[in-house]
């Protein structure tokens, strides 16, 4: 089993994310909050940054990494993304790298990406979710 998740309602209307290890975020529709849709693709950068992390810093060194953008497709009709997609950016200006370095740079980035984003395992197959609601009183 994973860790624990959760989400409470603030009185203003936001809402604040919550892991059983101390995480947070805050989160909503309102001006400066990111939306569940914002959280969905910030959740596929996320795992291409951390999945592309180690194959970055072997060649360009410690604390480098990408900027990765993720823009998606939505569809008002199903209320869904109907694709994403991802820019993945090395900054490596001040590495020297030749053209064949670079590419190699490039192909071990994305199969790592490929290999360890577990976000976008998730997202190229049908994921089924199971709800449950139960009203205490």
């Amino acid at each position: 089993m994973g860790k624990r998740l959760w989400v409470e309602r603030n009185k203003d209307g936001s809402w604040d994310a919550f892991s059983d290890e101390g995480a947070h975020i805050k989160f909503g529709k309102g001006r400066g909050q990111f939306t569940p849709g914002d959280l969905t693709k910030i959740a596929l950068a996320a795992c291409g940054a951390l999945s592309s992390r180690f194959a970055i810093e072997h060649t360009l060194g410690e604390g480098k990494g990408a900027k990765i953008v993720v823009d998606g497709t939505y569809d008002d009709e199903s209320d869904s993304y109907l694709n994403f997609s991802e820019q993945v950016t090395i900054d490596a200006t001040d590495a020297g790298l030749s053209d064949e370095e670079a590419a190699k740079l490039k192909e071990r980035v994305t199969r790592h990406i490929e290999k360890g984003c577990t976000v976008m395992h998730t997202y190229t197959k049908e994921t089924p979710v199971r709800m449950e609601v139960t009203v205490r009183k």
